[in-house]
């Protein structure tokens, strides 16, 4: 087990967190439409259980429950001071996930991760392309497919990827998810459209180096980056497929080392604030042969997990000599202090209106 936070001082208010409450995936197989969907957040429940003796070791108490139909009456019940949240998914649905923020908001319980509108948003691809887009963080050039006969922007260029636009995990990324043709890519969004029942985005693949980039938002955002080292992996497209990530243990594919790039850093800051990320973020990022930046993918409430798991956020943060609880720690304290700032706000919104409504009346 990593070492107790370091070098917090702790307010008054973070010491007034007792007990956590774990929220995590309901997750049934009849919920999902294929293995590879299902495989993405079997071990729910085991991995809410490991964050909970993380959670134990620095001095909480702590309760666990799935994000189901059940869940309103058990925070009322048991009333938790602080919920990690870790509901990836509502009845297999990622889209539904954003409830959960919803509901931990109605009942005015801190929790760490984004609010609803930051998981609405990160559960459509597009929209957070054409977010990143309108507000100059460099996306590749990218189109929406809702059928598989929609026109094909001319403008696209050859290799092309295809992503479920609603649905992370690298569900589907396999080694067909790479088009060289037009004939190649209206058989594969024939596929992804028929099987999950929903549009697909489609990019330019960038052949080059990969970063991955943690986000954790304390009092000021801090960003912690690492690059992907690609083994030989046999392919034409170096990239990680879902067997990669999911099958295999991530060593077999490549390994992370430390990056550090300024003008990287400030995209990726720009990049949380645009999509409302909230906590704790990760993007992975490609560079082209000309060394230019393309973010290709954004997660808010990323996987959470110490690095014996393979979770990409505990690997790069142990590059940066910060251990898992640690982490644990700090999300706690940056969702517990942002739920006052939230409370302020309000207060401070009442107290106005209510000034206003007084001397409206006068």
């Amino acid at each position: 087990m990593d070492q107790i936070y370091r070098g917090f001082e702790e307010s008054p208010e973070v010491r007034t967190v007792k007990r956590i409450g774990v929220i995590y995936s309901d997750v049934r197989r009849e919920y999902f439409p294929t293995e590879a969907q299902y495989i993405t957040e079997k071990d729910a429940g085991d991995d809410a259980r490991i964050i909970g003796n993380y959670l134990e070791e620095l001095g909480y108490g702590v309760l666990l429950h799935p994000g189901n139909s059940r869940l309103p009456a058990w925070l009322r019940k048991h009333r938790p001071d602080l919920i990690v949240n870790l509901v990836d998914s509502v009845k297999g649905t990622e889209s539904l996930a954003s409830a959960i923020p919803g509901v931990l908001e109605l009942l005015e319980l801190p929790y760490t991760g984004a609010d609803i509108l930051g998981m609405s948003l990160d559960t459509n691809k597009f929209v957070i392309k054409k977010l990143l887009q309108q507000h100059g963080v460099p996306v590749p050039n990218f189109q929406l497919f809702t059928t598989p006969a929609d026109y094909l922007d001319p403008a696209l260029r050859f290799p092309l990827i295809s992503k479920l636009n609603s649905i992370h995990g690298s569900v589907e990324i396999t080694e067909d998810a790479v088009s060289e043709n037009e004939k190649q890519l209206r058989k594969r969004l024939r596929y992804l459209i028929r099987t999950y029942k929903q549009p697909v985005l489609v990019e330019e693949f960038i052949s080059g180096r990969e970063v991955t980039i943690i986000v954790l938002q304390e009092k000021k955002k801090s960003v912690y980056q690492a690059e992907k080292m690609f083994k030989d992996l046999g392919r034409k497209y170096n990239y990680l497929t879902f067997e990669d990530q999911w099958l295999t243990e991530m060593s077999a594919a490549f390994h992370y080392v430390k990056y550090e790039d300024a003008l990287l850093k400030e995209y990726v800051k720009k990049a949380f604030n645009i999509t409302k990320m909230g906590g704790y973020a990760k993007f992975d990022v490609r560079l082209d042969q000309s060394g230019r930046y393309f973010f290709i993918d954004t997660n808010c409430n990323p996987a959470l997990g110490p690095k014996e798991q393979d979770v990409a956020l505990s690997v790069i943060m142990d590059l940066h000599d910060i251990g898992f609880a640690e982490v644990m720690q700090r999300l706690v304290d940056g969702a517990f202090r942002e739920s006052n700032r939230k409370k302020k706000w309000l207060n401070s919104r009442l107290r106005e209106n209510g000034k206003n409504g007084k001397e409206s009346a006068q």
